[in-house]
């Protein structure tokens, strides 16, 4: 509940801004006193009147308002809140936002706040995968403002994809996660607008229907990779072998047994802006199993399992060509001996862009632990970093991805940073697709 906590809500001008009456109810239903701030061109959307009806208070538009800014109105009401809430923040009102712009009520009370900043984000697709919206966002983040949204789907304009704005339960649940303590703080919305597909856990290889072969991974570091990359506002697709975990929230999990149906998962998951492969597959199966448990014939003798390769996973990601190749491919290593000159060897041979080493040897504890000690290869350099819980390994892992992936789009200016199917955002009915993980 929100009882006697304050709002500030900046209603920005879009099409989504019919929405945030809404908002303004079910925050007030929840006990908060709500205070509206508009731009000018909100109010082409929504009338200030409805505002003031919803919010039983003056609704607030203006900068040069004599009477107001004779007590300094635009001070006063950005100190006054307990919590900002940008809804919709259109792909404008984000810009100046980052850039520090104040002119218009809206933004000036932004620049002006000592307060929390939440921003749904709400935008033709085209607007949101933009470089330069998403440097705005970028800005944002790692100044502190938290993000919710956007979410996918068809957009007033009739074309689909990322930039809807997230719905007003979903703005409140985000507000009532942050005044609860759950967090200190909003994640940051580093790879909103991306797909990241990650693959977890180990993989069983059938001999017969009682036995396989398998490996001691807990799947703990795939799973907290991928409730990372969906707090930092991605779409993730988690391919996860047998594990005894919960599946992350807002996560979409593709259950697997065995490499080939793990291939076959990751393959169908493309195209993705990055994959993270975690996943300790195992590297043979017998060559077929047996449709019967295999018994002791009382000779002594072990039967023999004929033993083949499986499918490369890491490597066929990494060589996929074309379109359908993510942008970032990270490979895992896990290793007791040699950590550092392994992982480069299999970076070089696999061809993928990073790698995550580690040393599993048992004395570590690493395997099927709560902690990682790892080394980030890259072709230019091993970067050996701190023990640390799985969960902190996977944030500091996702910032280092999106800052990675900031990159790229600042060197390709021409090319949109999330590489989106070739028909994404055209004129057409949106195509039958799994559910959504909002």
């Amino acid at each position: 509940m929100l009882s006697g906590k304050r709002i500030l809500l900046v209603v920005g001008g879009g099409i989504a801004a019919y929405k945030a009456l809404e908002l303004v109810r079910r925050l007030r239903e929840r006990g908060a006193a709500v205070r509206a701030v508009t731009t000018p061109a909100a109010a082409e959307f929504v009338t200030p009147l409805s505002l003031a009806a919803l919010t039983e208070d003056k609704v607030h538009g203006a900068l040069f308002d004599l009477t107001a800014e004779a007590e300094m109105g635009h001070i006063a009401l950005s100190r006054a809140a307990d919590l900002v809430v940008v809804a919709p923040a259109t792909a404008d009102l984000l810009a100046r936002m980052a850039a520090g712009l104040a002119n218009d009520l809206a933004t000036t009370l932004l620049l002006a706040t000592d307060k929390p900043v939440l921003c749904a984000p709400a935008m033709n697709v085209r607007m949101w995968l933009h470089p330069a919206t998403r440097r705005s966002v970028a800005t944002l983040a790692a100044d502190g403002v938290g993000f919710v949204g956007p979410n996918e789907g068809v957009m007033a304009c009739n074309e689909f994809g990322p930039g809807r704005m997230a719905e007003p339960d979903e703005i409140v649940a985000a507000v009532e996660r942050h005044f609860s303590g759950a967090a200190d703080e909003f994640p940051a919305a580093l790879l909103a607008g991306r797909t990241v597909v990650v693959t977890s856990g180990p993989t069983h290889e059938p001999i017969d229907p009682v036995r396989y072969i398998a490996n001691r991974s807990s799947g703990r570091q795939g799973h907290a990779i991928a409730a990372a990359a969906a707090a930092a506002g991605a779409r993730v697709v988690l391919v996860s072998g047998p594990v005894a975990l919960a599946d992350p929230a807002g996560v979409t999990v593709v259950r697997v047994e065995t490499a080939r149906q793990m291939l076959a998962a990751v393959e169908a998951a493309l195209p993705a802006d990055v994959a993270v492969m975690t996943a300790a597959v195992a590297d043979w199966r017998v060559d077929h199993d047996h449709g019967s448990k295999i018994k002791k014939d009382g000779s002594g003798r072990p039967p023999a399992l004929a033993l083949v390769e499986n499918p490369d996973i890491l490597a066929t990601v990494s060589k996929t060509s074309g379109a359908r190749r993510p942008r970032l491919v990270v490979g895992f290593a896990a290793e007791t001996d040699d950590v550092v000159a392994n992982a480069r060897a299999k970076l070089a041979r696999k061809g993928c862009d990073l790698i995550l080493a580690n040393d599993v040897r048992p004395e570590t504890g690493i395997m099927g632990g709560g902690e990682n000690a790892v080394t980030l290869v890259s072709a230019a350099a091993a970067e050996a970093w701190p023990r640390m819980t799985k969960a902190a390994v996977a944030d500091r892992l996702v910032a280092r991805i999106a800052a990675l992936l900031g990159a790229q789009a600042l060197e390709r200016p021409s090319e949109s940073p999330s590489s989106p199917p070739p028909a994404a955002g055209r004129r057409r009915r949106p195509p039958k697709r799994p559910a959504s993980p909002e």
